[in-house]
């Protein structure tokens, strides 16, 4: 228990707490109020007690002082001046009450504590708090809490007055005020108690009439009444009114006009709560000065106009039949409009309060609808008259007509018909439109009517082909469609074409027809008076029943064919791959086809022909000549008994089969190629050469050529000898002594000799020992050339002795 001592010091105890013992010790300022102070300190080892002192600041005298026990390490200086600056020592005592060791701290107390003056409330949700402010003090500090401790809020200000803000409406609140600066807070001021006001009425508002305006809202708790104040727009007059209900009605307003609705609850202390203020307007008046006008562009429709109602924001007319427009200007367009109806029309004016009152309806009659159907009678060719039925509404009728020409014409009449004058083969267009004083009906049906074409002239009847014949004619008017037909004793051909001319096909050949071009429209049908013409078609297809050669060697073929047209001309055509045809005219049933060249293809045919046309082509029968000879052919030794033969190629020929022949024996071979080597042929023989072409269908050509002898045989038993003077001997033995023979000695250079027919050696000089030596000994042909087909041999000639060695 701490005990009392100094001027006028109390000692508080504020806890007594286990610590480990210091060598040094620390104090601070916990908190601090007007008039006291807490500090806090460290506990120091051996310390048994310790005293607190508080001096004026810069002051060594001890103002006031309090005593604590070794465990207390927190403690309280009271009787402390508000806003004033301290030096507060915390001083450790041993068991002699020594002085150990102290510590201090420089501190001041909050300022003074306020006074409230007065607490009001103006708005259900603040309260207004008006005090002192006392000297020090930096800001302070409202603080409002309910009896039932339900709400507690502590709000700070800078100064007074100041407001409680987040209240409840018509409660009761506990207030206090503490002052604030630096060192911390004051204790709270004395409290006081102030209730906020009502809430104010949340108004509803509408405008059931343009003359009057209705208020309604819920009630507001605790209010015992209501004040409500109407103002009108740019006027500050007010008309204020109290009442217990919940709703006003206040009427005789001025139509589409802004008004204001103020108002609040009071208490039943007397006090008026908040204040709430709601603007409605009344409705637009009835449009007024309605017009209704008919209108065709851009669509049909009626122009509503009116004159403007005030207030007005948008406005929308109505038509008895459903349509409606709406503006915010004051026209419109009803769209879209019948033809042949009776409507009237309202108008309404709306702006944010609602709908005004419809005005009166105006009545309005459209144009008429199009007369339908209408149509063309033509009681007297070349007499039209256009009719229709009569159209509710209509006061006269208006009738265009309009010919393929580009003629137009117009009538205008009361009745129900329009004469006009109409020609054959013209087609009209006309349509009908029904008047009234609303203007004309919208467009109707257009009638087209087409009267029967005239017949037209054929101009031209050619033969397209073997059995159709091409018609041409001079168009007609309003002809849509002709009608072509061609008969003969057997059948009927029709043929239908929309232009002026037409082929007849699949006719019979070498027949005569009846042929007529009937005109045809949709509308009017066919002219079926025109006049026939008789035309011829062509003769009929010739049949081939034979070509044939007349010999294996000529070039001439006859063909025969029959034909049932007896006064037609025939011409045969041979026609091959290239070249010009080969043609013959004849007027009975064979012709002769001559000077075909060898090797060729051709396709033989026959055309009748009489002065109706051409007849068909008969069918077409293959004719192949021989195969030509090779223009050239060439025979040359390959080696002594073989022979390479070769030649050009023959026009036809697909193979050959070549040969050569003599009394010692034949050769022969069969190829596709232009050459052909053949063996077991006898040297120094005379052959006789011939070549036979065949055509890939059989055909053949027998070719003979100019004899073909062959070279003589190359010698045998050939010998080399070294003679003198650096000289070689070279001999050999033959069966044939009228043949020449050449030798060719090779070395670094070539040295030859040709000894005469039947000398069988042949010496060649300028020999070098120790070379080897190609020596080949071959006869000489007719012309001077050496056979090629003789084999050459290798010899080495040594330096010492005469022998000369066989490489």
């Amino acid at each position: 228990m701490a005990v009392l001592g100094g001027i006028k010091g109390l000692v508080l105890l504020f806890g007594i707490v286990s610590q480990v013992s210091g060598s040094t010790m620390t104090v601070s300022i916990f908190t601090v109020t007007s008039k006291s102070t807490v500090l806090r300190w460290s506990k120091y080892e051996g310390a048994l007690s310790y005293r607190v002192t508080a001096s004026l600041r810069n002051s060594q005298v001890p103002v006031v002082f309090a005593s604590f026990g070794q465990n207390t390490i927190m403690g309280s200086v009271n009787s402390l001046n508000p806003n004033t600056a301290y030096t507060f020592r915390v001083e450790a005592l041993g068991s002699h009450m020594n002085m150990l060791t102290d510590a201090a701290v420089d501190g001041s107390t909050a300022p003074d504590v306020p006074t409230i003056e007065m607490a009001s409330s103006k708005e259900s949700q603040s309260i207004t708090v008006e005090f002192t402010t006392v000297s020090g003090a930096t800001s302070y500090i409202l603080r409002a809490e309910t009896n039932d401790g339900s709400f507690f809020s502590e709000i700070p200000v800078l100064g007074s007055p100041g407001t409680v803000t987040n209240l409840q409406p018509y409660t009761d609140y506990t207030l206090s005020v503490m002052s604030v600066n630096s060192a911390g807070r004051s204790q709270p001021s004395i409290s006081v108690e102030a209730k906020t006001v009502l809430s104010a009425p949340q108004f509803n508002t509408s405008s059931p009439s343009n003359s009057s305006i209705l208020v309604k809202w819920e009630p507001v708790n605790h209010a015992v009444l209501y004040s409500l104040s109407i103002i009108k727009e740019d006027l500050y007059s007010q008309s204020p009114l109290n009442t217990t209900e919940t709703q006003v009605h206040f009427p005789d307003l001025e139509a589409g006009t802004k008004y204001c609705i103020k108002g609040n609850a009071w208490s039943p202390d007397n006090i008026p709560g908040d204040d709430f203020t709601v603007c409605q307007f009344t409705r637009s008046p009835t449009p007024q000065s309605i017009e209704l006008v008919v209108t065709s562009t851009p669509d049909a429709g009626i122009v509503v106009s009116w004159d403007p109602a005030k207030g007005a924001e948008q406005y929308v007319a109505m038509s008895l039949t459903g349509q409606n427009c709406s503006s915010s200007s004051n026209s419109c367009i009803l769209i879209p409009l019948s033809c042949g109806e009776t409507n009237s029309v309202t108008v309404i004016a709306i702006n944010q309060a609602g709908n005004s009152v419809p005005s009166y309806p105006v009545q309005i009659i459209s144009f008429p609808c199009p007369p339908q159907p209408i149509w063309v009678e033509e009681l007297v060719p070349g007499n039209c008259s256009v009719k229709w039925s009569a159209v509710a509404h209509a006061e006269y009728y208006t009738t265009f007509i309009k010919s393929d020409d580009g003629i137009e014409g117009m009538c205008n009449s009361t009745e129900l018909y329009c004469r006009f004058h109409c020609h054959c083969g013209f087609s009209y267009i006309m349509s009908v439109f029904a008047h009234n004083h609303a203007g004309p009906s919208p467009p109707g049906p257009l009638l087209n009517h087409t009267t029967l074409p005239c017949c037209p002239e054929l101009t031209t009847v050619s033969a397209a082909s073997w059995e159709t014949l091409m018609m041409e004619w001079s168009t007609v008017r309003g002809a849509d469609l002709y009608e072509t037909r061609a008969v003969d004793a057997n059948e009927v051909i029709l043929c239908n074409d929309t232009a002026p001319r037409c082929a007849l096909s699949d006719l019979t050949c070498n027949s005569r027809y009846s042929i007529v071009v009937i005109p045809c429209n949709d509308v009017s049908g066919c002219n079926l008076t025109c006049s026939p013409q008789t035309h011829e078609t062509a003769p009929c297809m010739p049949e081939i029943t034979s070509v044939s050669q007349t010999n294996t060697s000529s070039s001439s073929v006859l063909v025969s064919w029959t034909s049932a047209n007896t006064v037609a001309n025939y011409t045969v055509s041979a026609i091959g791959t290239v070249g010009d045809p080969h043609v013959c005219h004849s007027n009975g049933t064979s012709c002769l086809v001559s000077n075909l060249p060898c090797g060729s293809v051709y396709e033989v045919s026959t055309i009748a022909s009489t002065s109706a046309g051409d007849s068909m082509p008969s069918f077409t029968v293959s004719l192949e000549t021989a195969p030509c000879c090779p223009d050239s052919l060439t025979v040359s030794h390959v080696t002594q008994a073989m022979t390479n033969v070769t030649w050009s190629p023959a026009l036809g020929a697909q193979t050959y089969i070549t040969s050569l022949s003599s009394p010692r024996g034949n050769a022969q071979c069969h190829t596709m190629e232009t050459e052909c080597v053949m063996g077991c042929i006898t040297c120094g023989t005379n052959y006789t050469v011939s070549l036979e072409a065949i055509s890939r269908t059989g055909h053949k050509a027998e070719c003979t050529y100019h004899g073909f002898s062959a070279s003589q045989c190359c010698p045998s038993g050939i010998r080399l000898y070294r003679g003198s003077n650096n000289t070689l001997i070279v001999r050999w033995r033959s069966s044939s002594a009228l043949t020449k023979y050449t030798a060719e000695v090779t070395g670094s250079r070539t040295h030859a000799c040709s000894p005469e027919p039947g000398s069988y050696t042949c010496t060649v000089s300028e020999i070098v020992c120790g070379q080897v030596y190609t020596v080949v000994v071959a006869p000489l042909n007719p012309d001077g050339t050496k056979a090629q087909f003789c084999n050459s041999r290798m010899y080495s000639v040594t330096c010492v002795g005469s022998n000369v060695g066989m490489g």
